[in-house]
């Protein structure tokens, strides 16, 4: 059985002026359209091209469309670096209703990492991008062009 027991820590996320909340369920009604959830680990370097394309991308996206909405939640693998503190710095910029910061206590492994980002999570449309920015962030709409071609089966 997998473990899904969290760490008191990783129950909350920080606000841009330092203020804990609870992270929501993935049980609870979606109230995003969209949650992008991001694992990271030791991704100081490397996820700040990634989130700068990213939130470039989810903001103009928002902006043709106001009704659109959007939340991105970088999951701190347990990391070695700063990867949390260059985060953060993304919810300062942008607000942790934009982004949140999920930091495990220890390493669970990417499965772990995006299995409690998507637990997190508020949106009807979950994705998952790796934080070295490997895909074109805008390829979203093909994903979602293929999620509305598919047929719901029984």
């Amino acid at each position: 059985m997998v473990n899904l027991t969290r760490h008191e820590n990783e129950k909350y996320f920080l606000t841009a002026t330092g203020e804990k909340k609870p992270f929501p369920s993935l049980h609870d009604p979606f109230s995003r359209e969209l949650s992008v959830v991001i694992p990271a680990y030791n991704e100081e370097l490397r996820m700040p091209v990634m989130l700068d394309e990213a939130m470039q991308y989810l903001e103009n996206r928002q902006k043709q469309n106001p009704s659109f909405t959007y939340e991105v939640i970088v999951v701190d693998d347990g990391s070695k670096d700063k990867t949390t503190e260059v985060a953060l710095q993304y919810t300062n910029k942008h607000s942790a209703d934009k982004v949140r910061v999920l930091t495990l206590v220890k390493n669970r492994g990417k499965g772990g990492a995006v299995r409690m980002g998507t637990l997190s999570s508020r949106g009807k449309l979950i994705l998952m991008a790796d934080a070295d920015g490997a895909t074109k962030f805008s390829d979203i709409e093909k994903v979602e062009a293929g999620l509305k071609d598919l047929n719901p089966g029984p």
